[in-house]
């Protein structure tokens, strides 16, 4: 009976996985240049390699990044080019060698082409959705929620009781990044750029909140914290950023981590301490960003939606700025 049953899951996993096409429907770009050049391909379904697992993508996040680093026409670059680094969806088929997932299992990940129907990575990049999270939340969950968890615990070293800016906290790292401080016990400072903005950071749990296009920082961080904020983590460059900067104590305890790709970067001062990072995923990565998402019973918000058809129309939205939360594109 036992051989019995197990024979059954191998030929069902068999046979989902046969029923996966040849080819798939891609938002890819065929040279470098604006929104205008992603467009929707039919290119090859590619069969996981040892190590890999091929996921049938149900939904794929839309990165501030991807607006900035589209390919360029460079010798080095290979198109068409699918985008998309990270995306949530179902297994379709195993490599060899793979443990811990199984054929129909819901998982999201990072370091994909997740703009496509099909996207082949390693097991080591993707984890089980988390109970709680939709596929549509998961989504966006993997470099935002990993990227906000390891800035918070990695780099800030934030412990319970002390005080923390988070400039940028409407955005998609920063909604999440609120939530993880106050599950750490931490005190927040969170700046945005304007009402909608606020109103959410304060849902999602933000002690305190100014826009830091039209309200003093300076007073309302020595209001906050008279003896100087412990932390700053800086999700948005420019000279709000550096005012949030010269809020920190000055015993040599003070702290900053802001993300690569930041322009401009922050000028650096002397007994400062200020931390460079990106995130990095992993499978005790990603169980760690698990449990703080149950722990936190985090909210993902969603600034916006587009079908992979509009994934030209999704780019031109994020170029535009000013969002509350990060945007989907829907694959299926």
């Amino acid at each position: 009976m036992k051989l019995s049953h197990v024979a059954a899951l191998t030929f069902a996993s068999i046979a989902e996985a046969a029923s996966v096409p040849d080819t798939m429907r891609a938002a890819a770009v065929d040279r470098g240049g604006d929104a205008e050049t992603l467009s929707i391909h039919q290119l090859p379904v590619r069969k996981p390699d040892a190590g890999e697992v091929l996921i049938a993508v149900n939904a794929a996040g839309v990165g501030v990044w991807q607006a900035k680093y589209r390919p360029r026409d460079s010798q080095e670059t290979h198109f068409p080019v699918i985008l998309g680094s990270d995306g949530a969806g179902t297994i379709a088929a195993l490599g060899t060698g793979v443990s811990g997932f199984k054929v129909g299992d819901q998982v999201y990940g990072t370091n994909g082409a997740f703009y496509a129907e099909y996207v082949t990575i390693r097991a080591e990049d993707v984890a089980h959705v988390p109970r709680g999270i939709s596929q549509t939340e998961a989504a966006i969950l993997g470099i935002s929620g990993l990227s906000a968890l390891q800035g918070i615990d990695d780099v800030l070293n934030l412990k319970a009781g002390e005080k923390l800016i988070i400039h940028g906290a409407a955005g998609a790292v920063g909604t999440l990044a609120v939530q993880f401080a106050k599950l750490r016990g931490a005190k927040v400072l969170a700046t945005v750029s304007d009402d909608a903005g606020a109103a959410l950071v304060s849902r999602l749990g933000a002690d305190v909140v100014i826009n830091g296009r039209t309200g003093d920082i300076v007073a309302a961080a020595r209001l906050f914290a008279p003896g100087g904020v412990d932390a700053v983590l800086g999700l948005a460059g420019g000279d709000v950023l550096e005012r949030c900067i010269d809020a920190l104590r000055h015993d040599g305890r003070g702290r900053v981590a802001y993300l690569y790709g930041m322009d401009p970067i922050p000028r650096p001062r002397f007994g400062i301490r200020m931390s460079l990072y990106s995130f990095i995923a992993g499978r005790d990565e990603f169980e760690r960003l698990n449990k703080a998402v149950a722990a936190a019973k985090l909210q993902v918000p969603i600034a916006a939606e587009y079908s992979l058809a509009d994934a030209a129309e999704a780019h031109k939205r994020l170029e535009a700025g000013h969002l509350l939360g990060k945007i989907v594109i829907r694959v299926r």
